[in-house]
């Protein structure tokens, strides 16, 4: 089920012995100084619930990671990024992970990720004693990738809203909270196979190339070359979204290139990527960024912030589950 990014070094993630104690003024929050990997003296990795960041500005990297045999592991992406999953050369995820994105991996998995965009994310380390025995029986969280999951994403503005070291205490209990969520997720009972590669690119490159205009699920579909049931099926399984739901995002991200290198007013942009009036742009970019694209500018002009505004709602229809590209 969805769970790749992009390339990165390898690391075994190894658990940090119990009797490793942590001061009372150590951040709650690691900063992580390779992927997914906590250091003892900046958390304590041993305790049964831990919470680190992992920032890297650079457009491609690669990591390696198996998790411990007593915990899971589960990240929340706090801006969007590109990124590809794989485990022993199957692809798990490859693709657009919005803001907000959950993606989990069971005890003593290996994963390898590829980022081809900057990236941030918080993550759980989060000890097998608060998920039920027989889960682990199932393999029923492994490879598991929500692309918008509200709660999680509600969870992570907790954390990142109260700076770099909230109490040890309120850290936990976020991290209680999440364990639960996932226990009580109940995944899809069809699986829909994902959009090869090939028809995704073509379908990608006409929504790059004619973004600025109207474009209609047919015309996506025969550029695809499906039918419109079909098409829209698959395309949301390669990508999390709906066809329309990925175009306006395109849409909201050129908008944002244009609000932060241009000064252009508002209107213009609004047109120039593809919107008739700019009340209507300005609310898709309110819904989709959590602010204006006047305070988003205005935000930018000052100490920019890494960290994208998390979505604040889920999409009107269904679960964003995504099935194992293995087929």
């Amino acid at each position: 089920m969805f769970t790749d990014l992009q390339p990165h070094t390898r690391i075994d993630f190894q658990a940090a012995p119990r009797n490793c104690e942590a001061s009372q003024d150590t951040q709650a929050i690691a900063r992580e100084s390779k992927w997914r990997q906590i250091d003892c003296n900046e958390e304590t990795a041993g305790e049964a619930i831990a919470i680190s960041r992992w920032d890297d500005p650079r457009d491609t990297s690669s990591h390696e990671a198996t998790t411990p045999d007593d915990r899971y592991f589960v990240g929340i992406a706090l801006k969007t990024t590109r990124a590809k999953l794989t485990r022993d050369r199957q692809i798990v995820f490859e693709g657009t992970m919005p803001a907000g994105t959950l993606y989990v991996s069971a005890p003593s998995k290996p994963l390898a990720a590829q980022f081809h965009a900057p990236c941030a994310f918080l993550h759980f380390h989060i000890s097998t004693d608060h998920f039920p025995a027989e889960l682990a029986m199932t393999d029923g969280l492994n490879d598991l990738v929500l692309l918008r999951d509200p709660l999680a994403a509600q969870l992570a503005r907790a954390l990142i809203t109260r700076g770099d070291a909230p109490d040890h205490r309120f850290t936990h209990c976020i991290g209680q909270t999440l364990a639960a969520h996932l226990t009580r997720l109940e995944p899809p009972r069809a699986k829909v196979n994902a959009l090869p590669k090939w028809r995704l690119r073509r379908v990608e490159q006409h929504i790059a190339d004619h973004f600025d205009r109207c474009l209609s699920l047919s015309e996506l579909a025969n550029v695809a070359g499906l039918s419109r049931m079909h098409f829209a099926a698959q395309f949301r399984a390669a990508t999390g979204y709906r066809p329309r739901e990925y175009l306006l995002n395109y849409r909201i991200e050129h908008a944002k290139m244009l609000l932060t290198t241009t000064g252009r007013p508002l209107a213009e942009i609004a047109l120039a990527v593809g919107f008739s009036t700019q009340a209507h742009f300005s609310t898709v970019f309110k819904r989709m960024s959590g602010q204006s694209p006047a305070r988003w500018r205005l935000a930018s002009k000052g100490e920019h912030n890494d960290v994208e505004a998390l979505p604040r709602s889920r999409p009107a229809a269904g679960n964003d589950w995504i099935a194992s590209a293995a087929a």
